[in-house]
């Protein structure tokens, strides 16, 4: 143990990517049963139920859903499998940089907790019963309900992003208690839809502890916990249910011979951890997970290795990276506590390769990412799986939303960084 943590602070130091494969994994079944599991399958079949239920609300708040089902494709990406992997396996990208209303990942898991809160509300004071339609939510008289509560969150950007957008269709007062590292772009977005954005010079976990204290002080307030939020974790892992269905539409075996590697950029850790929860109820032995992370901030890596909560700075290391949404300096004790032996591994990635990657899948596979979400991109060649037989899969986990002006610099960025992988 000891050696292997040294390797990993000299090669964070380093700042050189690596892939740590995790010596606390194990097969599923025994995974489950291991340790104080909070949440089975039956969860995730209860928050696929909720969403549900709240699609007339949603196709009625975002038409764009069309159905008020919020999803992205699964696309094929042959040209960049081909010209940047340099193989020919069966690689996709999860297009969740293309996710309708809050246009990331963060929709999912941001999204369904507060429409759990909202339900939980108005099933508390009877405004509807199990028989609703919840269209209802649509209508001004919960907006005027609503209007009494109060939602907070700490956030990097994209989480932020969400929890304010959909408090704000249905009627919460809403503040977002943002880190030194979240886009400007990202706080005018937010103010320009009346949210409160309290901007922290410090770090995200500052963020989240101012947001965390305003909000217990008020008990009309309901705060957010991206460290430890169950409803969270349980709204990303609805997902694999989703991603199921689109494998069979697409006739993707998913087998012990065909197996599936998945690569999920990491930040706090609740997002990529709710969905490597789902997948593995779905899939069990027959998928791979792996966390993609800055170099200058692998805190989930350090807590997976230690086995508890940690601040990475307490090691010496920086957090200066351009992917804000992995720029996090503690890790979810929630997912530490349920995905430690679920997680297949972990890779850091610099952002001269995040750039480069970015660039490269606006090249050949002309989609618009945002740089954390390009964190996926490289898993294959960094923990070297690509070699393995069976479908690859780099989750792309925000992008639409970034102005035109923002992106261009990223692509001249990207432009540049990727002549150093020719």
């Amino acid at each position: 143990m000891e050696k292997s943590f040294q390797m990993i602070i000299d090669k964070v130091l380093s700042k050189e990517s690596f892939f740590w494969e995790n010596p606390y994994a194990v097969p599923f079944s025994r995974g489950m049963v291991s340790g104080n599991k909070k949440a089975g399958f039956k969860d995730i079949l209860d928050a696929s139920d909720r969403l549900e239920r709240f699609k007339p609300f949603l196709s009625k708040a975002f038409p764009e859903t069309i159905d008020g089902t919020i999803e992205s494709p699964l696309k094929p990406a042959p040209v960049f499998s081909e010209k940047v992997l340099k193989t020919k396996s069966p690689f996709y990208i999860k297009c969740d940089n293309l996710l309708q209303a809050a246009g990331s990942v963060k929709a999912r898991g941001g999204i369904y907790e507060i429409l759990k809160h909202a339900e939980d509300l108005a099933l508390e004071n009877n405004l509807i019963t199990a028989d609703s339609d919840y269209g209802i939510f649509a209508d001004k008289k919960m907006n005027d309900f609503f209007s009494r509560y109060h939602v907070a969150v700490g956030s990097t950007g994209n989480l932020g992003m969400s929890i304010g957008i959909i408090s704000a269709k249905l009627g919460f007062r809403v503040t977002i208690h943002m880190s030194n590292d979240a886009k400007e772009w990202k706080k005018n977005k937010l103010r320009n839809l009346g949210v409160n954005v309290i901007e922290h010079k410090g770090s995200y976990a500052e963020a989240v502890e101012k947001g965390r204290a305003s909000s217990a002080n008020d008990p009309y307030s309901y705060f957010v916990d991206d460290e430890n939020s169950m409803q969270l974790f349980l709204g990303y892992s609805t997902a694999a249910l989703r991603l199921e269905k689109q494998l069979a539409e697409a006739g993707i075996k998913v087998d012990r011979e065909n197996p599936l590697y998945v690569y999920l950029p990491c930040g706090v850790g609740g997002a990529p951890g709710g969905i490597c929860f789902g997948l593995k109820h779905v899939f069990g032995e027959n998928v791979k997970c792996y966390f993609a992370e800055p170099v200058n901030a692998p805190s989930v890596m350090l807590g997976f290795l230690e086995g508890k909560k940690i601040n990475f700075k307490d090691y010496g290391f920086s957090m200066k990276t351009d992917a804000d949404g992995l720029a996090v300096d503690s890790p979810s004790e929630l997912v530490l506590e349920i995905c430690r032996d679920l997680t297949d591994g972990l890779y850091t990635v610099d952002d001269d390769q995040m750039y480069a990657s970015l660039y490269q899948l606006k090249k050949y596979e002309n989609e618009k990412i945002e740089v954390s979400a390009a964190a996926s991109l490289s898993g294959p060649l960094i923990t070297g799986k690509i070699r393995a037989k069976g479908t690859h899969i780099a989750w792309l986990t925000g992008g639409i939303f970034v102005p035109d002006y923002e992106y261009n610099a990223m692509l001249e960025k990207g432009k540049t960084a990727a002549e150093k992988y020719l």
